[in-house]
């Protein structure tokens, strides 16, 4: 139970109400989230502990409060959070079940991170059958990173579930994954609410009027301010300060008047951070501390209660007692409670008080850290591992073991995406003493960090990661190449690819050569010798299967497009999708089905792409990033949507990453030939292709050719052509021939070669540029006065286009064959129209046999959630049963 407040509250009547109504809405099976925003002492605390009163005794409670000293300890957040329901954990299927025992360290392993958010959800939903949940997640500025992704999932997933979760943070602290939740700004009181509070908690009589006036005017309306700053007090108050120290000091004062033994107590208390009593007890025993006497004196204070978990009356309470500690004292309550925590069940936290008791450097607690480390970054704890290992530097004796701890610190702190402070941590480290292969990784780092913060990092960062290549040229030349070939592949999952090929190029030009041509001599080739040359060395290189596309996953898949071949494009995501579903990586899968959902966009599986799309969102929100953008471009743009297509574009234009611009760029191209907006085609064509990128500028080649015949720019026309040409007569797939021929019809005005186009895109998986080719034949006959073989052509390319959901381009048909006296039939339905991706998703797994909980499962939603959509889909659909899904168009 909470500090039980002896008044009801002040000036808070409207956010009782929205609190009460978010516990009334999940008493009926309608869950939600809220997260309460204010300053320190603004009442937030206050907040939680009425509604916690408030509510019926059949709403359970549940509660996790963040920590300023474990903020990085991963999932220790969400395992307080579960400690009340992990009774049920038996109940879970297998892999929840053994995600979470992982996650919170009751098992060896790594948890998958896409598991453990639904695992939890799961678990909590298991323990709102038994009646509704309310949990309340104070100070959740300082919940580790893990934890705040995982709650964030769960709190975006829980409408159909009977659970509330409020959280509570302080103003402008950024909070992964719970900034676009639903919040709640709790300001000051107003000047008669906090004259009033003012009234209740001090007598009026006692104080100056000047004083009294000077504690309403600074205290701004804080109400803890107000409660707190007369008790250090009357009549004199300290010089003016932010609010924040003044309530601290305020806390530290009460401390202050404690006994030695209750004063340690309450710094032992502070400093551990779980809030176990029969730790904090065992500790004070370890320091000769008179337990009984200390927890009555501290308690009677009114700072904390010890029982049944350890609270302190304000999170500032906790932090102003343990910063009220002289060092030496701090030191000697972390050795205490490292001597009484269990290495066995909590190696970690016994490695992070030891750290915290030490005077100086200790290698047997860096090389502990250093384990932890380990462990942390297996159970997926990325920030937690970093922590570990920035702290084990600091404490290493030997300078090499030291250096070898910050540059993994580093590393392991870029892999949060905190590239500033890695870039700090690198700065600290002392160049002129390292030896090659360190200088090498130091730079290889720093090049890393630039390519993360962009701008001035798309210049910097190839020029550090092509200086480390070359320091290793001499002592580990397949390292080296190895390096230069993940630049690329970096620069490409960063959506930096800008620039990057032709300095790695050029350093590879006088890179170490192999026995055996490999993908960095093949792109050498491609640079140097043109598309004729070098596209048989790329088709080896990258037909070395799984072993290469492993090493550098986002340059394979681009290489297969420029490549022009489908089939191997399709192998390799595949592959992506399979092997990120096997091992859990998050980065693996995203880009196998963004590349999944682009290769649907070509191949004209416009509901296989909003699938795909919508799997990636979901696990984009599993881990608190942001979804891929060019797949739903593509798809929107194919499909003809002019307004989503421009509003994706203003999006994907804030992201300010080259790569993704020159996709969005190829989008309008394809979408304004669609709309016959020519003009505007051409100026977006053109971007794309200037863009030079793999892939994206041989596939932007048509659209500008198209746009610009149709603008009348024949020299530009016949120039794009010719490079279309190099590319694809390299290639050699009937799909690239198919594409250029259409292309050179519209430049030599030559009947056979529209013929020739669709003969090498007939009976390829290539039915949207089949049916653009039948579109352009069609229309150069009716300009021919060939009007009933136009119309043959026009029919079959407004049929398919219509049936695909082209509606752009089948507009442009439908117009085409009214000119030629013909009408067009009434166009198809889609089921995809009527659905969002979201919902195509599990209409389509749902309509291939998938039971409700395996769509959970893919699309990280409870089963509850999952059936609510389901109701949706029928809704929508006008159907009533699984069944009658199977029937319909699109869900093949």
């Amino acid at each position: 139970m909470p500090m039980t407040p002896v008044h009801p509250l002040i000036g808070r009547d409207g956010e009782i109400a929205d609190l009460l109504g978010l516990v009334r809405a999940a008493e009926h099976g309608g869950g939600g989230a809220l997260v309460l925003r204010g300053e320190p002492g603004i009442g937030k605390s206050a907040l939680l502990a009425h509604v916690e009163h408030a509510i019926p005794e059949t709403i359970r409670v549940i509660r996790a409060t963040g920590s300023e000293f474990e903020a990085e300890l991963p999932f220790a957040g969400l395992h307080q959070l579960c400690r009340p329901a992990l009774d049920l954990l038996d109940t879970l299927t297998s892999p929840y079940r053994s995600s979470l025992e992982v996650a919170f360290g009751l098992a060896e392993g790594t948890p998958d991170p896409f598991r453990v958010g639904l695992a939890a959800l799961e678990l909590l939903a298991t323990a709102a059958a038994r009646g509704p949940l309310l949990c309340i997640v104070d100070d959740a500025q300082w919940l580790d990173s893990a934890s705040s992704t995982a709650l964030a999932f769960l709190a975006r997933r829980i409408a159909a579930e009977p659970i509330a979760i409020v959280f509570a943070t302080r103003d402008q602290t950024p909070l992964r994954g719970l900034d676009e939740l639903p919040g709640i700004a709790v300001g000051g009181l107003s000047d008669p609410d906090a004259r009033a509070l003012l009234t209740r908690e001090t007598s009026l009589a006692a104080l100056d009027e000047r004083v009294r006036d000077r504690f309403l005017a600074e205290s701004r309306g804080n109400p803890l301010a107000l409660i707190e700053l007369p008790k250090s007090g009357g009549f004199s108050l300290p010089t003016p300060s932010p609010i924040v120290g003044r309530i601290e000091r305020s806390f530290q004062m009460r401390m202050a008047a404690l006994a030695p033994d209750a004063r340690l107590l309450l710094i032992l208390a502070g400093g551990e951070p779980t809030g176990d009593p029969v730790q904090v007890r065992a500790a004070a025993r370890r320091l000769d501390i008179d337990v009984p006497t200390a927890v009555a004196d501290a308690e009677a204070s009114g700072l904390i209660m010890l029982d049944p978990r350890v609270r302190f009356c304000h999170p500032l309470a906790r932090s102003a007692v343990y910063r009220a500690a002289e060092p030496a004292v701090r030191r000697r309550a972390h050795r205490a409670l490292a001597d009484t925590t269990d290495p066995e069940s909590a190696p970690d936290r016994q490695a992070w008080h030891r750290a915290q008791a030490a005077t100086g450097p200790d290698e047997r607690v860096a090389a502990q850290l250093a384990t932890s480390a380990s462990r942390a970054q297996a159970r997926g704890g990325v920030a937690a591992s970093a922590a570990f290992l920035r702290r084990a530097a600091e404490l290493s004796c030997d300078p090499r073991q030291r250096i070898e701890r910050t540059l993994a610190a580093a590393r392991a702190t870029l892999e949060t995406g905190e590239a500033d402070e890695a870039a700090i941590l690198l700065n600290g480290i002392d160049a002129g003493i390292l030896d090659d292969p360190q200088h090498a990784d130091l730079d290889l780092l720093r090049g890393q960090i630039a390519f993360v913060q962009g701008t001035d990092g798309v210049v910097r960062g190839p020029e550090l990661i092509v200086q480390a290549a070359r320091r290793l040229a001499s002592i580990d030349p397949e390292r080296s190449r190895e390096v230069l070939v993940a630049a690329l592949d970096m620069g490409l999952s960063v959506g930096r690819a800008a620039g990057v090929m032709d300095r790695v190029i050029d350093a590879a030009r006088s890179a170490p050569a192999t026995q055996q041509v490999d993908l960095l001599d093949a792109l050498v080739r491609l640079s140097d010798d043109g598309h004729r040359a070098g596209i048989p060395a790329v088709r080896r290189a990258l037909t070395g299967g799984e072993a290469c596309w492993a090493r550098t996953p986002a340059l394979a898949t681009v290489l297969a497009g420029e490549l022009w071949d489908l089939d191997l494009h399709a192998e390799i995501v595949d592959w992506l999708v399979r092997t990120g579903r096997e091992t859990g990586a998050p980065v693996i899968i995203r880009l196998g089905l963004a590349q999944a959902a682009l290769h649907a966009v070509i191949t004209g599986r416009f509901g296989q792409a909003m699938a795909s799309i919508a799997e990636e969102e979901a696990i984009a929100d599993a881990v608190g990033d942001l979804p891929q953008l060019y797949p739903r471009v593509h798809v929107a743009a194919m499909r003809g949507r002019r307004h989503e297509v421009l509003d994706l574009f203003t999006e994907g234009t804030s992201r300010d990453t080259g790569l993704l611009t020159a996709n969005l760029s190829w989008a309008k191209a394809v979408l304004h030939n669609g709309l016959g907006d020519y003009p505007a085609a051409l100026e977006a064509a053109q971007r794309a292709v200037a863009s030079g990128d793999l892939f994206l500028a041989g596939f932007a080649l048509p659209e500008l050719v198209e746009s610009a015949v149709r603008c009348g720019e024949a020299a530009l026309a016949r120039s794009a052509l010719d490079s279309l040409l190099e590319r694809t007569e390299a290639a050699g797939t009937d799909f690239a021939l198919g594409v250029a021929a259409g292309a050179r019809a519209l430049v030599t005005d030559e009947e056979d070669q529209y013929r020739a186009a669709l003969e090498h895109l007939s009976g390829r998986s290539v039915p949207l540029h089949l049916a653009r080719a039948h579109l352009r034949y069609g229309e150069w006959l009716r300009r021919a006065g060939r009007r009933r073989d136009a119309r043959e052509h026009l029919c079959i390319a407004y049929d398919r286009m219509a049936e695909m959901g082209s509606e752009a381009f089948a507009q442009r048909a439908e117009t085409e064959l009214r000119a030629t006296g013909e009408v067009a039939r009434r166009r198809t339905e889609h089921t995809y129209d009527h659905l969002t991706m979201q919902e195509m998703h599990i209409a389509r797994q749902v309509a291939t046999g998938a039971t409700t909980k395996e769509v959970a499962t893919r699309l990280f939603l409870s089963p509850r959630t999952v059936d609510a959509h389901l109701r949706n889909i029928f809704r929508k659909l006008e159907i009533t049963s699984r069944r009658q899904l199977r029937t319909m168009p699109d869900l093949e």
